[in-house]
């Protein structure tokens, strides 16, 4: 009788936790998601999801190099909760709860104390996505990159088949949020996934992975059939032409400097240095203790925090990945259990580097929108975002463009409003302020996710530019474009039309402060 209202009373006190990391979790997400504008990171998704709403895919009416599943996602989302910024915010938030409570789970598979379980998945949800706020492509795959790791070493953990099956489809989805750290992740936890089967062969676990394989499949080429995109534009975009950057992508990496990849990334390295104390203890007692369980899991660890430390590297968005400290932190507590006898020491240490690292960078990156390049702006002078349009009220409507008045940025987007929606000729919207085809309620008939030469599609050196400009030249001419509308500032494009169109198939004017046209001509490259 006391045995089960002993057990009662632990499962209420998990509900109990569960709901406030959920609570939590969400609306801490929610919140930040209002605060800031980073124009063409906030808007990137949200354009591509009204595409999608209204039935304009990746692949085949857009090129695309990364986010396809945030696309599909978000169409859902708008189909479900509407057309507006909550609903965006809550894809966002939706997977800020996912990393939570996850995170919480797998820490107590791993019999961490309910509480320290709780401690870790709340400093998780501060500093995974609120940083964004908004659906970003970096955050989705680093979270799905990580729930792959937890099912693999959740896998080996528990025993049980189900995460075998799970493992694949979440290395699928990760690989279509993005290539990079996605692809890191699964060839880490392939490689250790083949040394777990030589040494622990189980053909019940092998029929089960290959199901999650033939299932993601099969969702995959359903999705394909689904919007009429072939294979072959989908390899050319998305495999083929962001291999052809991966030259270029390197040059960030190198050199390898203790100053860039350990001081920079110190409390990262903090976080794992009891798992490369446990694995060097396990090797130096027996070095076949390598392939053991325990050594599996600690490798996929360590190794994942190197995946990720070399994607921050490579990328040139601001630093995300330091809501990983927690996770590795709860998950080296869970290591000192077993292999330590200074229990408390390493308990205090992981715990104080954890909270500590938690404050500072809610403080720098977080709070201050740092990741939006605004911790130099007085967020203070934001304005309501429905001044512009009732679909962004309660948006603290601010940016680096316009620190000072954001007031007359809203002005001039009225104006280019107004402008673009008084003609009534066939036009493509070029811009990084991706919401003005979805104020319009029209389509942006852009060839390109987002205006960034080089890094978004092909520039003029690359051996895949003639596909981008064959590409280019058949949305012109299937659509009939009479008009190109640039509305600046254009974070990665100064002319749209160079080197797709001669001199003499347009014509330039300057409109406003911040509209530009381009007029169509007749010419040979075009048959309309």
């Amino acid at each position: 009788m006391i045995n089960q209202y002993i057990k009662n009373i632990k499962i209420l006190n998990k509900f109990y936790y569960i709901f406030f990391l959920l609570f939590f979790s969400f609306f801490i997400n929610q919140y930040y998601g209002y605060i800031g504008i980073l124009t063409l990171d906030n808007f990137l998704i949200f354009n591509s999801g009204y595409d999608v709403l209204n039935g304009y895919y990746p692949f085949k009416d857009y090129w695309t190099i990364k986010g396809v599943l945030l696309d599909l996602l978000q169409g859902l989302f708008f189909k479900f909760f509407g057309l507006s910024w909550f609903s965006y915010v809550l894809h966002a938030s939706f997977f800020n709860c996912i990393i939570t409570l996850a995170t919480f789970y797998t820490l107590l598979k791993f019999n961490l104390n309910i509480n320290l379980s709780f401690f870790y998945s709340i400093c998780v949800a501060i500093l995974a996505y609120p940083t964004a706020g908004t659906p970003f492509s970096d955050h989705h795959v680093t979270i799905i990159s990580m729930l792959c790791l937890y099912s693999f070493i959740l896998a080996i953990k528990t025993d049980q088949i189900i995460y075998w099956f799970v493992l694949p489809i979440l290395m699928g989805l990760a690989f279509l949020s993005k290539q990079a750290p996605s692809s890191y992740f699964i060839l880490i936890i392939s490689f250790l996934s083949l040394i777990y089967f030589i040494f622990n062969f189980n053909f019940k676990k092998i029929i089960y992975g290959l199901l999650g394989v033939l299932t993601f499949l099969i969702i995959f080429f359903s999705l394909l059939n689904f919007g009429d995109i072939k294979f072959s534009s989908f390899w050319e975009q998305y495999i083929l032409f962001p291999k052809s950057l991966g030259a270029s992508r390197l040059d960030w990496v190198f050199p390898l400097e203790f100053k860039r990849v350990i001081l920079r990334f110190k409390l990262i390295h903090l976080s794992i240095l009891i798992l490369f104390i446990v694995i060097f203890k396990n090797i130096i007692k027996k070095f076949k203790n390598i392939v053991e369980k325990e050594s599996l899991i600690i490798l996929s660890l360590i190794f994942s925090a190197y995946a990720l430390i070399l994607h921050q590297l490579m990328t040139i968005n601001a630093i995300f990945i330091y809501f990983v400290i927690p996770i590795f932190a709860g998950l080296s507590h869970t290591h000192n259990i077993n292999y330590f006898k200074r229990k408390n020491f390493i308990t205090y240490f992981l715990i104080i580097l954890t909270l500590s690292s938690t404050i500072y960078y809610f403080e720098n990156y977080v709070s201050n929108r740092r990741f939006m390049d605004l911790n130099k702006v007085n967020l203070n002078k934001a304005i309501d975002g429905g001044k512009l349009n009732p679909i962004f009220k309660n948006i603290k409507w601010i940016n680096l463009f316009y620190p000072e008045k954001p007031e007359s940025e809203i002005i001039k987007l009225k104006k280019a409003l107004e402008i673009i929606k008084n003609d009534n000729r066939k036009k493509m919207i070029v811009t990084d302020y991706q919401f003005i085809s979805v104020l319009l309620s029209t389509y942006d008939f852009s060839p390109t996710r987002f205006w960034f030469h080089h890094h978004g599609y092909p520039s003029k050196e690359n051996k895949y530019f003639l596909n981008w400009k064959n590409f280019y030249l058949n949305k012109l001419n299937e659509n009939k474009i009479k008009i190109v509308y640039m509305i600046k500032p254009l974070a990665g494009e100064t002319d749209p039309l160079k080197n797709i169109l001669s001199d003499n198939c347009f014509k330039k004017e300057k409109l406003t402060d911040i509209i530009e046209v381009f007029i169509i001509n007749k010419c040979s490259e075009l048959n309309y």
